[in-house]
């Protein structure tokens, strides 16, 4: 038979009561349909739960026992009402979360340690991964959420939510003329040999900086090239070349490098961090977007 939270609360309270006219009065119903209830009750376990004398009911040692059972059905069945809405609010459950490498000293952590403070139910599983791949997993149902720096090649059937945006700084090595200065013009790198990002997975950046020289009047001499942002360091590194990058690698541990700003406001001379859902992200994606877009400016 079927133990349904009704039954359950209606023995349980004859159970405190021992007594259907009191029991009736505290689940707001009349003592006839309890009692046909507790009679279908034992009818369905094929048990006595109830010593029915005159002026006395007490519980059989079956219904004692029925009793203990009946308490933990009903605690399981409203801790699972509980869990399963929680869910539904995103307050608890998993979710799946991508992110470029680049990201993860500084935006990473800062997400990780808030939603541990505010939302401790849910779990998350970090897959780090270039941005082209982060997109075709979200699209594939793979990932719930990622954070890339170059949002250019999300198409429209993914949602776009920036929440930060950073200044391109020059990336020196620690052996050049102006290494050691405040700030430079770009136009002071015309001489100087690059590299860049070949626009194959991140083409927003790639294309920004060839348009950012090409407003100051020259254009790069590439000596070399590289797919992603820590590729580029690693020339820069070797003190082969010059580049273009987000202020915040500065605090990317890579030594023989120098972060100098530029001069200027130039619109290609800054970047934006963005986080990419499906648009049929379910309420924990959301939570999780809030809570980066809150805590995106703190240190």
């Amino acid at each position: 038979m079927e133990f349904t939270k009704r039954l359950l609360e209606q023995f349980l309270t004859l159970a405190e009561e021992k007594h259907f006219g009191r029991a009736a009065e505290r689940l707001s119903m009349s003592q006839p349909p309890l009692s046909q209830a507790i009679q279908r009750l034992e009818r369905g376990l094929g048990a006595t739960l109830l010593d029915r004398r005159p002026g006395d009911l007490r519980l059989t040692p079956a219904g004692a026992a029925f009793a203990v059972e009946a308490r933990r059905l009903l605690d399981a069945q409203t801790a699972v009402v509980e869990r399963v809405r929680r869910v539904a609010q995103g307050l608890e459950g998993d979710v799946r979360v991508g992110y470029v490498s680049i990201l993860s000293h500084r935006h990473l952590p800062r997400l990780l340690r808030a939603a541990a403070e505010e939302l401790p139910g849910l779990r998350i599983h970090l897959h780090q991964d270039s941005t082209a791949t982060l997109v075709e997993m979200l699209r594939s149902g793979a990932l719930d959420l990622a954070f890339i720096r170059d949002p250019s090649p999300v198409s429209d059937d993914l949602a776009v939510h920036d929440f930060a945006s950073e200044r391109i700084v020059a990336a020196l090595p620690d052996g050049h003329r102006l290494a050691g200065s405040d700030s430079i013009a770009l136009e002071d790198l015309r001489d100087d040999d690059f590299v860049l990002l070949n626009g194959t997975a991140l083409p927003g950046l790639a294309l920004q900086a060839r348009l950012a020289c090409r407003e100051a009047g020259f254009t790069p001499r590439c000596r070399a090239d590289a797919d992603d942002l820590t590729g580029l360091l690693g020339y820069v590194a070797a003190g082969l070349c010059v580049s273009l990058m987000p202020e915040d690698l500065r605090g990317f541990p890579v030594p023989g490098i120098a972060f100098v700003p530029f001069r200027g406001s130039s619109p290609y001379l800054r970047t934006t961090v963005a986080a990419v859902r499906r648009t049929d992200a379910d309420a924990a994606v959301h939570r999780l977007l809030d809570l980066i877009t809150r805590h995106a400016g703190r240190p």
